[in-house]
């Protein structure tokens, strides 16, 4: 079996299959989350306490990764073997293929600054939450008047959101980063069912507007967080500010 899923191009479509329909689900969780903010700040920190640093949320977060590490290396060993497999056909390619899209043949590319983007979230929000939790602390954000440091729970996400949004180029950055997930999901989610049998005349177009669906709510979901975010920070984070955990 691990012969199959590492050295057959069907097997390790196959992985890809999985991982990246977990990933999907996750993300479609994530985005779902987000949208709380805009309707209750508490219970967005709600949430984010509940999940916080407890070991299913630990675990699950290791599972995550996982995933994100085995779709990224088999993402890139298939485009090695496509790109060998061509040989020097690769160089007369002059046209578009019929019905091939253009996320379709830069999936690598997108799924680096999808990588990218996701190291940077990393950086804004992981690091100042969950892991902030495990070493017992509070993550900083500003001074006061007297130039001592501000300090927050981990689970005042929505502090923290706000925080992070109200600064024009974090919001620029991470649209960019929604839109090349956009393209990626566009193709991703319709291959995903490909690899899984799907492939006739009458699901191909279904496939693909499920696909557009997706993805569509996935990158609107997350943009207009970050635009609401940017827009009303200074009330956001005035009126979280001085949250305390209720659990």
């Amino acid at each position: 079996m691990s012969c199959f899923l590492t050295n057959s191009s069907v097997g390790k479509k196959l992985v890809m299959s999985v991982t990246g329909c977990f990933l999907v689900l996750f993300i479609l969780f994530h985005m779902s989350m987000n949208l709380t903010v805009l309707f209750s700040r508490e219970a967005y920190n709600l949430v984010c306490e509940f999940l916080g640093a407890n070991w299913y949320a630990l675990a699950a977060t290791v599972v995550l990764a996982g995933g994100v590490a085995v779709h990224f290396i088999y993402a890139f060993i298939l485009t090695l073997d496509n790109y060998r497999a061509r040989g020097k056909q690769r160089y007369a390619v002059t046209v578009q293929e019929k019905g091939v899209s253009w996320a379709s043949k830069n999936m690598l590319v997108l799924g680096i600054i999808v990588v990218l983007g996701l190291a940077l979230h990393l950086v804004h929000f992981w690091s100042k939450m969950q892991l902030v939790e495990v070493l017992h602390s509070q993550f900083a954000m500003g001074v006061d008047a007297n130039g001592a440091e501000l300090t927050f729970h981990p689970a005042n996400g929505a502090l923290l959101m706000a925080f992070t949004f109200s600064k024009w180029y974090n919001v620029v950055l991470y649209l960019v980063w929604f839109a090349a997930l956009w393209f990626h999901l566009t193709h991703g989610v319709w291959s995903m069912f490909q690899s899984a049998g799907f492939a006739n005349d009458t699901w191909y177009p279904r496939l693909k507007c499920v696909a557009n669906v997706v993805a569509t709510l996935i990158f609107l979901g997350f943009a207009v967080v970050a635009v609401v975010c940017f827009f009303k920070s200074s009330d956001f984070i005035a009126e979280m500010v001085n949250w305390t955990p209720g659990l």
